[in-house]
């Protein structure tokens, strides 16, 4: 384990106050994400796929959407639909997960160039990190309101694994501000505070390489950004804007034998606000972010894995996205962690990305995108006590997903 000396970021315009000490608003944190080739393709894929890997936006004038409406005409956005953002297109999905075809209210609202992380406001604001910048959308409504484009440079607006531009996303507990990781291709990123006020970018902190995911601790203070190809987390203070990097690498960094077997995405534990970020299966790193300590627990799905997410109970879910190596790893799967470490291991037809939970805790919901080849254009739904699955027709390639 290795550590940064302190950064000073840049900072744009005023810069924004720590939010207060409180919860997350959404009391199912979302972590805001897979593969199957075959023999050596599928080894090469892995080698290559989860390693290194235009025009400056501008100011958007609302989208109206097309949704579903009741007879008087409004939009029908009921509690407990999904929002997921379609990565391969440039929407978000509405719909409804208790129908197979996504319901009468599906639609789709354009936000930017492939939409990825998402992170839903107490006040029915949905935030979409894109390739373009962040976008802002009224889920009542169902149109983008804003589209606020990144301090950093990133190049020109691409698609694909490898684009530059916003990747995980979170909020603030009091909501004022939006945390968006930027990747910018061949270099480290950085992440970018916007004031959801004034709908600006008013802060940018260097952070590690590909910030898959963004965390808030409870209390506000601190943000979390995992860097993908950097085998890190960056601790960044919400008050000053410094950060520290941890090493999160229980497989080695570049250059070792598991060089390729990198950290995604992080769940923050409600009992100790302990980082948890789960490897290939075999491997669950619990991490100090105090301190800097990371400890190593064994998990039991033995497949490549991506999205996590926790429950305020301390449930883990984590989503394998399929073998790293087919002639001995596990497939696709969702792996059910109690907080004392027991695992259920629900199997899935084909890659996912991300999870989110259904507030009573009894459904998992599984972005079926990816974000490397293989993907589908669906999300399943888990029922968590018996295991069964079904499957819910969504966007194209969908990767973020929310609960409303």
């Amino acid at each position: 384990m290795t550590h940064r000396a302190e950064e000073v970021p840049r900072t744009v315009g005023a810069v924004p106050t720590p939010g207060p000490s409180a919860r997350p608003g959404n009391r199912t944190p979302v972590r805001g994400r897979t593969v199957v080739l075959t023999g050596a393709l599928l080894l090469g894929a892995a080698l290559t796929g989860c390693a290194d890997g235009g025009a400056a936006p501008v100011e958007a004038t609302p989208r109206p959407s097309a949704p579903a409406t009741a007879g008087d005409g409004r939009a029908r956005t009921s509690e407990g639909m999904l929002l997921v953002t379609d990565f391969g297109a440039d929407t978000v999905t509405f719909l409804d997960p208790s129908e197979p075809d996504g319901g009468p209210g599906r639609s789709s609202v354009e936000v930017g160039t492939a939409p990825y992380g998402i992170a839903l406001a107490d006040d029915g604001t949905a935030w979409v990190a894109t390739a373009e910048g962040v976008a802002a959308v009224d889920t009542a409504t169902r149109e983008r309101t804003a589209l606020i484009p990144y301090e950093t440079g990133t190049g020109p607006v691409t698609t694909g694994e490898y684009r530059g531009g916003g990747m995980g996303i979170a909020l603030s507990p009091d909501g004022k501000q939006v945390y968006v990781g930027v990747n910018v291709p061949g270099g480290n990123g950085t992440l970018e505070v916007v004031d959801t006020g004034e709908r600006r970018v008013v802060a940018a902190v260097p952070v590690g390489r590909r910030p898959f995911d963004v965390d808030v601790s409870h209390d506000g203070r601190q943000v979390y950004t995992t860097g993908h190809d950097s085998f890190d987390v960056t601790v960044v203070d919400a008050g000053t804007w410094r950060s520290r990097r941890i090493e999160v690498a229980p497989y080695g960094t570049e250059g070792g034998a598991g060089s390729w077997l990198k950290p995604h995405y992080t769940a923050v534990r409600p009992s100790d606000g302990a980082l948890l970020l789960p490897f290939e299966g075999e491997r669950l790193a619990v991490v100090d972010p105090g301190t800097g300590r990371v400890g190593i627990e064994r998990m039991t799905a033995d497949t490549h894995q991506h999205g996590a997410a926790v429950t305020e109970d301390g449930t883990l879910y984590v989503v394998g996205t399929g073998p790293i190596d087919p002639a001995e790893d596990e497939g696709p799967s969702l792996t059910v962690r109690s907080p004392g470490g027991q695992e259920r291991v629900i199997p899935l037809d084909g890659p996912h990305e991300d999870v989110a939970v259904s507030a009573d805790g009894r459904t998992a919901y599984v972005s079926g995108g990816f974000t490397r080849d293989g993907y589908g254009n669906g999300i399943s739904v888990v029922d968590v006590t018996s295991g069964e699955v079904r499957r819910v027709a969504a966007g194209e390639r969908p990767l973020g997903i929310a609960v409303l």
